[in-house]
């Protein structure tokens, strides 16, 4: 399967033979879940939401603080 991620600004081109969730995607880009929020196709989603072929994953920073 092939699918977009799109993290900072930056696109990547991603392969996989293996069924992947937006939490393997995230481990596999050294990303914590606790800090970032996931759209597939535009839609917020989970970790376990599955990675399908020709689907944009956005990984977007929350900023937080005090």
């Amino acid at each position: 399967m092939k699918f977009t991620v799109i993290y900072n600004n930056e696109t990547f081109n991603k392969e996989s033979d293996n069924d992947l969730t937006i939490k393997d995607v995230l481990d596999e880009m050294n990303l914590s879940s606790q800090t970032i929020i996931a759209k597939k196709n535009g839609e917020v989603a989970i970790e376990e939401t599955s990675v399908e072929d020709g689907d944009e994953i956005q990984f977007v920073q929350i900023i937080f603080g005090g």
